[in-house]
């Protein structure tokens, strides 16, 4: 990253302008994550935390925000307060209950439908309109235009990344193709790391001048140093072992297969436990179960499964362990990582998403060049031996500069760059309480994302996405 530009986002000058002028109303798009699921579950991790700590975070400087999601069950759900001046928003998207979020694609135009008959109704206009992931950035792009204000993308992860790792199902094309689109035309993208924004620039054609990296944040009251020895006590750990631990789902790209086999290589088995938490019951623990009963016998017992940990009790498993591994392939940031190091806990990682930032060698941790068993079994040796005893306290104070705070403190300055811009939006956002024009003739129009004009939201679409793209 940039030295100024990350000494931009860390100073605030731009969000305590935003903070003196008047607040804002944030419109965001979450579609298929509710920023209120449980954490670990699918489609509920990184991007649902980011959403929830940016609102609140906006909510607390006195800006309004409205976090747009799929409403889940049958019948109407009034917004509901969240945090100050936080609401969400539950709207139908077409189908109900759990679902696989390619599923949520063909009823894009009905949720699209939804928000604009919501804010007519309550006679709403926003400032600004920030997307998460591309199913929302394709309803986002829409709205763009009805509301022609600036919209700010967030992709949390791209397709094209994941599909180049060994995850067995592979993202479609026309989710490869809905990113290329969104990233060439959105007001700004929004990436967790320079990487991010180098694979957006030379893979995706997108103009670098409309790319911010913004880092994720940490909740820097929640995630604090817990005594390691009363830690151990209240989880019930024996003091002696040597606790590594893994959070996370359990995903052939988070690399946890590789993560236990790499105990095979470990010098010494003596007192070590590998405790697994994530996953979301035994359909996605038996895989791993079964594979822990096919070690050699000197491995079976090491590994344990506390199963899904609510996020206020993942401080006490960070302080408990010794270390925690993310052995990953793919991350766009990689949060888990940032939460130990704000408990003091070292972190041994592949060189994934912000790892490379955040680690620094032989002091916070070990970045290992990849995921095999064997780089794994060296780095945790290594960061055993050089960073186990060393002060919880000096390893927090390596990440203290990434409250959510500095996150928003990003989000607002590229708003108030953008604004200065020759090239700003054009068109001012409608008088607030005044809905758009436009809006009514909007409600009525599809998501022409496919070629001839057909909407995509079609059956026969959905069916064949390589031929119903953008």
């Amino acid at each position: 990253m940039n030295p100024g530009r990350l000494e931009q986002i860390r100073g605030g000058n731009d969000m305590e302008g935003e903070r003196a002028g008047r607040a804002l109303r944030v419109a965001m798009l979450a579609v298929h994550s509710s920023p209120v699921g449980e954490l670990g579950t699918q489609d509920t991790g990184g991007m649902s935390v980011y959403v929830r700590e940016v609102a609140r975070e906006l909510g607390r400087m006195g800006h309004r925000v409205d976090i747009f999601t799929r409403l889940s069950e049958p019948g109407h759900v009034a917004p509901r307060r969240l945090y100050e001046n936080v609401r969400l928003v539950q709207l139908p998207a077409g189908i109900h209950g759990p679902v696989h979020k390619l599923a949520l694609y063909p009823h894009l135009e009905e949720f699209c439908r939804e928000i604009l008959r919501f804010c007519r109704a309550e006679g709403l206009s926003y400032d600004l309109l920030q997307s998460h992931y591309w199913l929302s950035g394709l309803v986002g792009a829409r709205l763009k235009r009805v509301w022609r204000i600036p919209h700010f993308v967030v992709f949390h992860t791209l397709g094209a990344l994941k599909n180049s790792t060994d995850e067995p199902q592979k993202e479609p094309p026309i989710r490869l193709r809905a990113e290329r689109r969104l990233a060439a035309t959105c007001d700004r993208v929004l990436a967790s790391t320079q990487e991010e924004k180098t694979f957006l620039t030379l893979h995706l054609a997108a103009d670098p001048e409309r790319i911010s990296v913004v880092p994720c944040g940490v909740d820097l009251e929640l995630f604090q140093p817990v005594n390691k020895t009363e830690a151990r006590r209240r989880l019930g750990f024996d003091p002696q072992d040597i606790l590594i631990l893994f959070v996370g789902r359990f995903a052939p790209l988070k690399g946890i297969n590789r993560l236990i086999a790499s105990l095979s290589y470990l010098k010494s088995l003596d007192r070590v436990r590998l405790v697994v938490a994530g996953g979301n019951g035994s359909k996605e623990e038996g895989p791993l179960r079964r594979g822990n009963e096919a070690l050699r016998d000197e491995l079976r017992g090491l590994i344990l499964f506390p199963g899904r940990i609510e996020q206020s009790r993942l401080p006490l498993y960070y302080s408990a362990a010794d270390l925690l591994v993310l052995p990953s392939q793919y991350e766009s940031f990689g949060l888990v990582a940032l939460e130990a190091l704000a408990c003091g806990t070292p972190v041994v990682a592949t060189p994934v998403g912000a790892m490379p930032t955040l680690i620094r060698q032989g002091e916070t941790g070990c970045l290992v060049p990849d995921g095999s068993p064997e780089s794994l079994a060296r780095g945790i040796e290594t960061a055993l031996a050089c960073c186990r005893g060393r002060p919880p306290e000096a390893i927090r104070a390596s990440v203290l500069s990434f409250g959510w705070r500095q996150t928003v403190s990003g989000l607002l300055a590229d708003l108030t760059a953008l604004r200065r811009s020759p090239n700003a939006v054009g068109g001012s956002s409608p008088a607030r309480g005044k809905p758009p024009h436009t809006l009514s003739r909007a409600c009525s129009l599809p998501l022409r994302l496919c070629p001839g004009g057909a909407p995509c939201g079609t059956p026969a679409a959905y069916e064949n996405p390589a031929e119903g793209t953008p």
